[in-house]
């Protein structure tokens, strides 16, 4: 609310800005288009408004939601980061001590053995399994999970910031990335129906729909040249004083 920081409204900022007779300020909201009260200041960012032509807009409508939800979906990316990072830095950990995690679990599995006369059971508990997995692990197989790890929270980081700044080069790098994605969601889910995994395919497809269609990706609903919105003009929008000497105040 620009008319909250200066000293002195002039007949001229009435669209902007009105000091009553009784002491009183009403300013205008350029966001929301309320007026509010609001006290005049102590110290005056300036002496009086610039010209309309001069004073920024800030989004509204359309142009707003869509910023929002970019932002949304790059917090989701940021996430993916944070994951993908995790994962990366446990396998490489994982790869550098290998060779004596390996031996560990082969001791813990020989004296799981040695009591299994005793016990059968206890060679075919979870502890045993995961053990087993641990000695038989590849190296190999760790490195492409490093790898592969490193490269999608790369990915995503840039995918993220890109959202958050509206690149559309981002908008179809998030797009082509959420699609690969979806047939390897598929696959999981068909080997193992999960409430985490139905709402990542959920959220991915809802990401992946509404960058085709809202953003006219790949041509859809004629492509770019459609996308766009009417820019205000603050000469035109903000002339106009209010209705009534005294408008109605917000909250």
């Amino acid at each position: 609310m620009p008319a909250a920081e200066v000293a002195v409204l002039r007949p001229e900022d009435a669209g902007l800005g009105l000091d009553l007779a009784d002491g009183r300020r009403l300013v205008r909201c350029l966001r929301c288009d309320s007026w509010r009260e609001v006290p005049r200041p102590d110290r005056p960012a300036r002496p009086t408004l610039p010209p309309l032509a001069a004073i920024r807009l800030p989004r509204r409508g359309e142009a707003l939601r869509e910023a929002i939800v970019l932002r949304v979906i790059a917090i989701d990316r940021m996430v993916h980061v944070v994951l993908f990072g995790l994962l990366f830095a446990v396998a490489l950990s994982f790869e550098l001590h290998l060779g004596p995690l390996r031996d560990q679990a082969r001791k813990i599995l020989d004296a799981l053995q040695t009591t299994a006369a005793n016990s059968p059971a206890a060679s075919q508990g979870f502890i045993a399994r995961e053990l087993t997995k641990l000695v038989n692990v590849h190296s190999g197989t760790l490195v492409i999970l490093i790898v592969t790890s490193l490269v999608y929270c790369l990915l995503e980081l840039i995918e993220a910031i890109g959202l958050w700044h509206e690149r559309r080069w981002a908008e179809y790098l998030t797009a082509i990335a959420t699609a690969g994605f979806l047939p390897f969601e598929i696959i999981e889910l068909s080997r193992r129906v999960t409430v985490i995994r139905i709402a990542a395919l959920v959220v991915n497809l809802l990401i992946l729909g509404w960058l085709l269609y809202r953003k006219r990706l790949f041509g859809i609903a004629g492509g770019g040249k459609t996308l766009g919105h009417e820019r205000l003009d603050p000469t035109v929008l903000l002339a106009a004083p209010p209705a009534r000497s005294e408008p109605a105040l917000d909250g």
